[in-house]
């Protein structure tokens, strides 16, 4: 019997999560025998990782610090149910030191990192000083915190920052995703980014500490799979392509990064495990980097949790992620099959895209854009994967993050994961809310995204389609919308599919001669430009 198929110290599993990742892990604790324990607020009583679980705990009310940031209510639940591991999934807690501290202080597993490594690399200055100190190129930039609130220390930022060389970022110490990110052009507009960067990151992280970092510009962004053990064993399973995104949160994801050669492949993932061995990582956790034009990699931080776009490593590798990550915090070496899939890791032999499917409107900025699902058809077939917790009839919170599901797809190169990618978003259906749809469908067919064209400036640089994104969401929702009225309604398939076909500029040739759904579309299209605010 190999270490990964001997029984696990630990049978019941706590999810302190919502959502997808809730019923990833669920189903992950589930192949593996183990039974599991859901918590909910009270804006998920209903929702499906709570009909799922063996047990379920209510921790409190919607807002999130009153429930799934409850690290009281988390912990009492664990102990009411008997649980004797928890896993953080993503966001939340997931890489809060002190909540990991606390879960192994009560004599439970925790499924992560263990509570000191969160704590080195979640501070971005002391990763940036262990990267260093391993040898690995960090974004120029500071190592220690601008004293802001030394008015005396201003001449020496000021000659700090003009030797990083302007324009240059203003960075949260203690968290990411563009939350105490300022961009300064000229230095004196320094003074107030510094300020204004600190207020926001004291708000979000509850730690005010910022630093200076250059603008790497034009770069790509590509982090690193790792997962290590109790032995002291590190291992990249390959890199994945997050370039495509907004205000610093990626949109669309790809393993692996398309471009690269063997070789580079190879010294990018030594880069990754020698900062993860250099901070002793043991489970999961994500290295990213910037390549700069010239192809220079610089260090930007380490993600002590599981990924949200792990799941195209899965499809390229053949792993199951959480599954490596139940085995490693039962204390288990790495598994026969991962060190295998980081053996091959630098020569790829698939490809895998996802894209993160939201409740924002692309045509508003990405605003937020909660309310209720009136219909929801998610595709299917070979090389498609869905994550997803939504349902028709399910009302999108407020209160948490906006992804609804994340479609992968997968093919034996890039041409034919697009291709793949493409039919799959035309086969989606949602009505009732505004969704990313219509963005991800415009990066699809756009030549520079399927000639591998790829910066952190790509939305800024190609996405012009506020107007055209409007009219493809109001035209989905018109079309999903009449989809749900016939239905009720009781008229038949004919007309149903009538509707959708001209929602996609498909074809239903009559016998009368008309093209039935060119005739339906330009209805649809003439109702869409009455529609309410088709004229914003």
């Amino acid at each position: 019997m190999s270490a990964s198929d001997s029984p696990l110290p630990f049978r019941r599993v706590l999810i302190a999560n919502r959502g997808e990742v809730a019923l990833r892990i669920l189903r992950a604790c589930r192949e593996l025998g183990l039974e599991t324990v859901a918590v909910y607020s009270d804006a998920d009583a209903h929702a499906a990782h709570v009909r799922l679980a063996d047990a379920a705990v209510r921790i409190g009310p919607p807002a999130p610090q009153d429930s799934y940031l409850n690290i009281e209510a988390i912990l009492a639940a664990a102990a009411t149910t008997g649980a004797e591991a928890v896993h953080p999934g993503y966001g939340f807690l997931a890489e809060r030191a002190a909540f990991a501290r606390r879960v192994t202080e009560a004599g439970l597993v925790f499924v992560g990192p263990t509570p000191d490594v969160i704590e080195a690399l979640g501070d971005k200055l002391r990763a940036r000083r262990i990267a260093r100190d391993a040898g690995v190129p960090v974004v120029p930039g500071t190592l220690e915190p601008a004293a802001i609130d030394r008015p005396d220390q201003l001449p020496a930022i000021l000659d700090e920052a003009a030797t990083i060389g302007f324009p240059l970022l203003v960075k949260a110490n203690a968290g990411g995703g563009g939350r105490g990110m300022r961009r300064v052009a000229r230095p004196d507009d320094l003074p107030v980014a510094l300020l204004d960067g600190s207020r926001e990151a004291a708000d979000a992280f509850g730690d005010g500490r910022v630093y200076l970092e250059r603008e790497v510009v034009p770069a790509r962004h590509i982090e690193v799979q790792l997962l290590g053990d109790a032995a002291g064993r590190v291992i990249a399973l390959g890199e994945r392509d997050c370039s495509i995104q907004r205000r610093h949160q990626k949109l669309i994801e790809e393993a692996p990064a398309p471009g690269l050669v063997d070789a580079e492949r190879r010294r990018l993932h030594d880069m990754a495990v020698a900062v993860g061995a250099a901070a002793g990582l043991r489970n999961a956790a994500t290295a990213e980097f910037l390549r700069a034009s010239d192809g220079a990699y610089y260090f930007l931080e380490v993600n002590t949790r599981l990924q949200v776009e792990h799941g195209i490593t899965e499809l390229v590798t053949g792993l199951d992620i959480v599954r490596e990550q139940l085995y490693l915090a039962a204390g288990r070496p790495l598994s026969e099959g991962a060190l295998a899939a980081a053996g091959h890791a630098a020569r790829p032999g698939s490809h895998a895209i996802e894209v993160r499917i939201s409740a924002e409107d692309p045509g508003r900025d990405f605003a937020p854009a909660p309310g209720l699902i009136r219909r929801w058809l998610m595709p299917a077939g070979p090389g498609v994967r869905v994550d997803t917790a939504a349902e028709a009839g399910e009302r999108v919170p407020p209160e948490y993050d906006n992804l609804l599901a994340k479609l992968m797809v997968h093919g034996p190169d890039r041409a034919s994961a697009i291709d793949r990618l493409a039919g799959a978003l035309r086969e989606i259906e949602i009505a009732g809310i505004q969704t990313t749809l219509p963005f991800h469908r415009f990066v699809a067919g756009h030549p520079a995204f399927q000639a591998a064209e790829l910066s952190t400036g790509w939305v800024a640089d190609h996405w012009d389609g506020p107007a055209a994104a409007a009219r493809e969401g109001r035209l989905a929702q018109l079309v999903g919308g009449l989809a749900v009225a016939w239905t009720k309604t009781g008229r038949g398939d004919r007309d149903r599919k009538d509707v959708r076909d001209a929602g996609r500029g498909g074809r239903d040739d009559r016998d009368d001669g008309r093209d039935g759904s060119a005739w339906a579309r330009a209805a649809l299209e003439a109702a869409v430009d009455r529609w309410p605010g088709a004229d914003e």
